[in-house]
């Protein structure tokens, strides 16, 4: 059994410096250098004028009873959307964005400074619509009749783009070129060369805030269509970049 003992660690022996030298060359692969790089971003903006706007209309009404009020909402409602409609808003292009009842309560005052239990007085309805208006010529009248009609709260505009598509592409190609930019400025300060392109990436575009018409309507205010300006709609869009570094 002895002999048998000794050959078998002699064997084991002699395999460990085969295995030490099998290993030398993956952690030589493991401590190469990193290529060199320069990683930069590159901004890029295009504007072109709105071609639609979304409007955020709101009737509210207010009475003794829940019923009373979404009775007095719902003509008012109605009447709304049958005149967006006789002015040209398609059914896809109307939407109801939100809808509440609500109890309203006094909180009377007392003499003695005794906590006094609130008083339910009546019931607010309110119903709320977004409207997308394709032909922005049609704006401010289409906010003067429903005015007139019974909204009486919202008023918020945000002019927009249909398809956008064109103005993101320009918004791209100067960002890149931005990105471009900033690369050979880094390069030359430096005073290395600009090698190819590794990888590039993009965050999602968004547009930019354009001018809007915000107020809380009221009937006495509908003596005359609504003056509105559209303004330009700006779109921006971020490239990352990275270059390598020509040896």
């Amino acid at each position: 059994m002895l002999p048998n003992t000794r050959t078998i660690a002699f064997s084991l022996l002699l395999g460990l410096p085969i295995a030490a030298v099998t290993a030398l060359p993956a952690l030589g692969a493991d401590s190469q250098p990193r290529e060199a790089v320069i990683s930069v971003s590159g901004e890029g903006q295009a504007s072109v004028a709105p071609d639609m706007a979304v409007l955020n209309l709101s009737v509210v009404k207010q009475a003794k009873t829940a019923r009373s009020a979404l009775d007095e909402n719902n003509k008012s409602m109605n009447d709304v959307l049958a005149a967006l409609k006789k002015a040209g808003i398609a059914e896809r292009d109307l939407q109801t964005s939100g809808f509440s009842v609500q109890p309203q309560y006094s909180y009377p005052q007392s003499n003695d400074g005794q906590p006094q239990s609130p008083q339910l007085i009546a019931y607010q309805v309110s119903n709320s619509l977004s409207v997308r208006v394709r032909d922005l010529s049609k704006l401010g009248v289409i906010l003067d009749e429903a005015v007139t009609l019974g909204v009486n709260q919202g008023g918020d505009i945000q002019f927009t783009n249909d398809k956008p598509e064109k103005a993101m592409e320009e918004a791209r190609k100067n960002a890149v070129a931005n990105a471009i930019a900033k690369a050979k400025t880094l390069a030359e300060a430096a005073d290395v060369k600009l090698g190819r392109v590794i990888e590039i990436s993009e965050t999602w575009p968004r547009p930019q805030p354009v001018p809007v018409y915000r107020a809380a309507m009221m009937k006495e205010a509908a003596d005359s269509a609504v003056p509105v300006q559209g303004g330009e709609t700006s779109y921006n869009i971020t490239v990352n970049v990275t270059f390598s570094i020509a040896q």
